[in-house]
């Protein structure tokens, strides 16, 4: 089967960071959003401006990083939701990018913390909301109470449309039998987001061939030296993944430090629809 572009590339607003200039960092004591900061220089589009800006470059599935979102006020959701609808782009997943629910020290606070951005993610009508498993170090202890706080995370919101998932980062799954004891236990109530950043060494390549069966989305993350794409390695990522059986989109993440994002973003896109037609 050719690959399909429009079902299996997406793009996260971490990829337009620049573009959107500010983010609003995260207080988990609190459910409100942060006061802005101009984390990344002047504001070139707004969040609401992002949809149309990726349809306008062939991409119709977004991924929103939490501390991009300027207000959790309905009437802004409604005009996001809107942007989003009018572009014809799908909320692929809404990436929750705080909290350690495996600490015991903050696992009950940081649990009722992701659950105020769940019920965002509804309120967006995301197919998805992306968790972050935990940040300890990988004992039974931390994962097995990782699995407690993404177990009642899961069950209230049973009957939702949206989909929770978590991601291979950080220390407590920072290798495949971590991410499989996890999400064995988990029995199908919390998805896998891959990331091909998160990973390194020798065994980068068999360790994401391992997980990547399981995966529902992936952060197709790319290294790039000096401006140039490490071409070598992101085709071992996506050959691992494909050989694993992985058949979800590709979403484009383009972190490297150069002011033009979308010209990194297309060159991802590219490779990924060469290699793969």
């Amino acid at each position: 089967m050719a690959f399909n572009s429009a079902d299996r590339i997406a793009v996260s607003t971490w990829s337009l960071h620049r573009m959107l200039g500010t983010t609003y960092p995260h207080n988990l004591d609190s459910r409100e959003i942060g006061p802005v900061e101009e984390t990344y220089g002047e504001v070139d589009e707004s969040l609401l401006d992002i949809p149309s800006a990726i349809a306008n470059h062939g991409i119709n599935r977004l991924e929103l990083v939490s501390f991009h979102l300027p207000s959790k006020d309905p009437i802004y959701l409604g005009e996001l939701r809107s942007a989003l609808s009018n572009a014809e782009v799908t909320l692929q997943t809404l990436l929750i990018d705080a909290g350690d629910i495996s600490d015991p020290a903050t696992s009950a606070r940081d649990t009722e913390w992701i659950w105020s951005w769940i019920e965002i993610a509804n309120q967006l009508g995301a197919e998805r909301a992306r968790v972050i498993a935990g940040k300890q170090k990988p004992t039974r202890d931390a994962l097995d109470l990782s699995v407690k706080a993404l177990t009642t995370l899961a069950e209230r919101n049973a009957g939702s449309k949206v989909r929770l998932t978590t991601e291979n980062w950080f220390d407590l799954l920072a290798e495949p039998a971590h991410v499989h004891y996890l999400l064995d236990k988990l029995d199908g109530r919390i998805g896998l987001n891959g990331d091909f950043g998160n990973w390194g060494g020798p065994t980068k390549y068999d360790d994401l061939r391992a997980i990547f069966g399981r995966a529902e989305t992936c952060h197709a993350k790319a290294d790039f030296v000096d401006g140039k794409m490490d071409e070598a390695d992101y085709g071992q990522c996506l050959q691992a993944a494909e050989e694993a059986g992985y058949k979800g989109p590709y979403t484009l993440v383009f972190q490297a430090d150069s002011p033009d994002e979308w010209a990194g973003v297309e060159t991802e896109k590219e490779f990924i629809e060469e290699l793969l037609k």
